[in-house]
Protein backbone atom coordinates (compact mmCIF):
# COMPACT_ATOMS: atom_id res chain seq x y z
CA UNK A 1 0.00 0.00 0.00
CA UNK A 2 1.02 3.48 -0.89
CA UNK A 3 1.41 6.19 1.71
CA UNK A 4 1.41 9.84 1.09
CA UNK A 5 3.87 11.34 3.41
CA UNK A 6 3.50 14.88 4.31
CA UNK A 7 6.60 16.95 4.64
CA UNK A 8 5.56 20.51 6.80
CA UNK A 9 7.84 23.66 6.52
CA UNK A 10 11.61 23.66 7.91
CA UNK A 11 11.26 19.93 8.13
CA UNK A 12 12.39 16.82 6.08
CA UNK A 13 10.82 13.44 5.96
CA UNK A 14 12.53 10.17 4.45
CA UNK A 15 11.07 6.66 3.41
CA UNK A 16 11.11 3.98 0.75
CA UNK A 17 9.22 2.81 -2.36
CA UNK A 18 6.57 2.51 -2.78
CA UNK A 19 5.55 5.74 -1.11
CA UNK A 20 5.47 9.61 -1.60
CA UNK A 21 6.37 12.03 0.07
CA UNK A 22 4.68 15.92 -0.49
CA UNK A 23 5.20 19.17 0.08
CA UNK A 24 2.86 22.43 -0.07
CA UNK A 25 3.43 26.06 -0.21
CA UNK A 26 7.22 25.80 -1.82
CA UNK A 27 7.16 29.54 -2.50
CA UNK A 28 10.86 31.14 -1.66
CA UNK A 29 11.15 27.95 0.40
CA UNK A 30 12.81 25.49 -1.23
CA UNK A 31 12.21 21.90 -1.83
CA UNK A 32 15.21 19.49 -1.81
CA UNK A 33 14.41 15.40 -2.65
CA UNK A 34 17.02 13.14 -2.26
CA UNK A 35 17.14 9.77 -4.02
CA UNK A 36 19.01 6.70 -4.07
CA UNK A 37 17.97 4.60 -6.96
CA UNK A 38 19.17 1.63 -6.04
CA UNK A 39 17.71 1.00 -2.55
CA UNK A 40 14.94 3.37 -3.47
CA UNK A 41 14.98 5.14 -0.81
CA UNK A 42 14.81 8.61 -0.28
CA UNK A 43 14.09 12.15 1.85
CA UNK A 44 12.65 15.56 1.10
CA UNK A 45 13.24 18.96 2.78
CA UNK A 46 11.38 22.05 2.80
CA UNK A 47 13.99 24.43 4.18
CA UNK A 48 13.00 28.16 4.72
CA UNK A 49 16.43 29.84 4.73
CA UNK A 50 19.69 29.54 3.61
CA UNK A 51 21.78 29.59 6.99
CA UNK A 52 21.69 29.12 10.55
CA UNK A 53 24.85 31.15 11.33
CA UNK A 54 23.13 34.51 11.78
CA UNK A 55 20.69 32.65 14.60
CA UNK A 56 22.37 31.65 17.89
CA UNK A 57 19.67 30.65 19.82
CA UNK A 58 16.52 28.05 19.78
CA UNK A 59 18.19 27.00 15.67
CA UNK A 60 15.74 24.57 14.39
CA UNK A 61 17.95 22.66 12.24
CA UNK A 62 15.19 21.86 9.51
CA UNK A 63 14.69 25.32 8.90
CA UNK A 64 18.24 26.11 7.17
CA UNK A 65 20.05 24.93 4.06
CA UNK A 66 22.93 24.51 5.50
CA UNK A 67 21.57 21.92 8.54
CA UNK A 68 18.44 20.34 7.43
CA UNK A 69 20.28 18.54 4.08
CA UNK A 70 23.10 17.70 5.63
CA UNK A 71 20.96 15.85 8.62
CA UNK A 72 18.47 14.42 6.15
CA UNK A 73 21.77 12.79 4.41
CA UNK A 74 22.82 11.35 7.50
CA UNK A 75 19.79 9.93 8.38
CA UNK A 76 19.54 8.46 4.72
CA UNK A 77 23.48 6.93 5.14
CA UNK A 78 22.52 5.75 8.37
CA UNK A 79 19.13 3.93 8.25
CA UNK A 80 19.64 2.77 4.84
CA UNK A 81 23.21 2.93 3.69
CA UNK A 82 22.56 4.63 0.93
CA UNK A 83 25.63 5.82 -0.99
CA UNK A 84 24.43 6.67 -4.96
CA UNK A 85 22.63 9.56 -3.95
CA UNK A 86 21.10 12.14 -6.89
CA UNK A 87 18.96 15.22 -6.13
CA UNK A 88 16.10 17.48 -7.84
CA UNK A 89 14.95 20.55 -6.25
CA UNK A 90 12.18 22.89 -6.44
CA UNK A 91 10.87 26.34 -5.51
CA UNK A 92 12.82 29.34 -4.82
CA UNK A 93 10.30 31.99 -6.39
CA UNK A 94 10.82 35.34 -5.77
CA UNK A 95 7.52 36.38 -4.10
CA UNK A 96 7.72 39.92 -3.43
CA UNK A 97 8.74 42.84 -5.28
CA UNK A 98 10.90 44.84 -3.32
CA UNK A 99 14.88 45.69 -2.19
CA UNK A 100 16.25 45.87 0.40
CA UNK A 101 19.60 48.06 0.63
CA UNK A 102 22.60 46.16 0.16
CA UNK A 103 20.96 43.26 0.08
CA UNK A 104 21.95 41.44 -3.83
CA UNK A 105 19.23 39.05 -4.39
CA UNK A 106 16.22 37.80 -2.77
CA UNK A 107 15.82 35.37 -0.72
CA UNK A 108 14.20 32.85 -2.91
CA UNK A 109 17.23 33.21 -5.31
CA UNK A 110 19.58 32.67 -1.58
CA UNK A 111 18.25 29.47 -0.81
CA UNK A 112 18.54 28.04 -4.28
CA UNK A 113 22.41 29.38 -4.22
CA UNK A 114 22.44 28.00 -0.64
CA UNK A 115 21.22 24.40 -1.76
CA UNK A 116 23.18 24.37 -5.05
CA UNK A 117 26.27 24.83 -2.87
CA UNK A 118 25.46 22.18 0.51
CA UNK A 119 25.05 19.58 -2.42
CA UNK A 120 28.10 19.97 -4.18
CA UNK A 121 30.08 19.93 -1.00
CA UNK A 122 28.21 16.95 -0.24
CA UNK A 123 28.92 15.52 -3.78
CA UNK A 124 24.99 14.98 -4.35
CA UNK A 125 24.64 15.56 -8.10
CA UNK A 126 20.85 17.98 -9.22
CA UNK A 127 19.46 15.77 -11.88
CA UNK A 128 16.59 18.05 -12.54
CA UNK A 129 15.28 21.34 -11.16
CA UNK A 130 12.30 24.07 -11.23
CA UNK A 131 13.81 27.06 -9.63
CA UNK A 132 12.54 30.72 -9.89
CA UNK A 133 9.90 32.51 -11.29
CA UNK A 134 7.07 34.21 -8.94
CA UNK A 135 4.96 31.48 -8.46
CA UNK A 136 4.27 28.85 -5.69
CA UNK A 137 4.97 24.92 -5.65
CA UNK A 138 3.58 21.83 -5.07
CA UNK A 139 6.39 19.03 -5.04
CA UNK A 140 5.61 15.29 -4.94
CA UNK A 141 8.54 12.78 -5.16
CA UNK A 142 7.03 9.08 -5.87
CA UNK A 143 10.12 7.26 -4.22
CA UNK A 144 9.54 3.98 -6.59
CA UNK A 145 11.40 5.87 -9.31
CA UNK A 146 12.04 9.31 -8.35
CA UNK A 147 9.40 10.90 -10.49
CA UNK A 148 8.95 14.26 -9.26
CA UNK A 149 6.01 16.34 -10.22
CA UNK A 150 5.48 20.02 -9.61
CA UNK A 151 2.19 21.67 -9.37
CA UNK A 152 3.00 25.70 -9.95
CA UNK A 153 -0.19 28.07 -8.21
CA UNK A 154 -0.54 29.25 -11.52
CA UNK A 155 -2.21 25.51 -12.53
CA UNK A 156 0.74 24.26 -14.16
CA UNK A 157 1.73 20.38 -14.07
CA UNK A 158 5.25 19.65 -15.09
CA UNK A 159 7.27 16.47 -14.08
CA UNK A 160 10.97 16.71 -13.38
Amino acid sequence: MVETIKVGISDYKISTSPNILMTLGLGSCVGIAIYDSINKVGGLSHILLPDSTSFSRNVKEEKFANLAIPKMVKELKTKYASTNLTAKIAGGASMFEFTFKGIENGIGEQNVIAVKRILNELGIPIIAAHTGGSSGRTMIVDLSDFTVTIKSANSETITI
